[in-house]
């Protein structure tokens, strides 16, 4: 019985690199491309619809690269092993460490394409962690019915956790993410406050701290939003924060 080659996605800004990728690809039995993308957002948008077994993935990509395209994936279901392709060694030390699927230096060599490749394949769909070093995302991938929505980190005024999803309320809407709150507010540190156990808010977005007529605190965001509770133990960082002009 004939084994399925293992579908492969390159991703890769510049046009001469995805080619020879390709070709690379092409020449390997148990191997078939089947599609490229030039940037971060669209090598989601394809892993979303055509679900490849592999992904050969850039670092350096201006916009969303190839380290917060990982960090993306790490959340999906159904996720494709990971390679990564770089002309710069130090981003090897620095993101695979804790889990590399596989890492190729440029000029990618056939026959260490091929061993990777095969690793890779094996992996299968394997669990990718958070890359450790990798800066914040710049946003968030949703799923939706329709597809994939990118919403900007800077647009987000607070996550608030439910009992099994987090909820992302953005100018414009809401979003239900499947990560946990607590990696939500390691991986965005200053950017994001914890106010209660269940919230953190937007320190761009915190405009005042009140105390209503019973001694509940509340915050009030720079935007048409619901006064959020302020449970009493964060009461002092968020005063600090105020203080510190956000």
């Amino acid at each position: 019985m004939s084994v399925e080659p293992a579908s492969v996605l390159i991703v890769d800004d510049e046009p001469p690199a995805r080619s020879r990728l390709r070709q690379l690809v092409g020449d390997l039995e148990g191997f078939r491309v089947i599609g490229e993308a030039s940037h971060g957002e669209e090598a989601l948008q394809l892993c979303n619809t055509l679900q490849p077994d592999v992904v050969l993935l850039d670092i350096r990509m201006p916009g969303i690269d190839g380290l917060q395209v990982a960090s993306q994936l790490a959340g999906w279901e159904r996720r494709p092993a990971v390679v990564f392709t770089t002309a710069y060694d130090e981003y090897a030390i620095q993101a695979f460490e804790a889990q590399a699927v596989g890492y190729l230096l440029k000029p990618v060599r056939r026959e260490r394409l091929q061993q990777t490749l095969e690793h890779a394949a094996r992996v299968g769909r394997a669990q990718l962690l958070q890359i450790p070093g990798a800066a914040p995302r710049t946003h968030l991938c949703v799923q939706r019915t329709r597809g994939l929505q990118m919403i900007p980190v800077d647009d987000i005024l607070c996550f608030q956790a439910g009992q099994k999803y987090v909820t992302a309320y953005y100018a414009g809407g809401e979003a239900l993410l499947d990560e946990p709150l607590k990696d939500l507010e390691d991986e965005f540190g200053e950017r994001f406050l914890r106010i209660s156990r269940n919230t953190l808010i937007a320190v761009a977005w915190l405009d005042s701290l009140d105390r209503d007529d019973s001694g509940t605190w509340q915050v009030r965001l720079k935007a048409d939003f619901p006064l959020l509770q302020v449970s009493r133990r964060q009461v002092g960082d968020v005063k600090r924060r105020l203080r510190a002009g956000g």
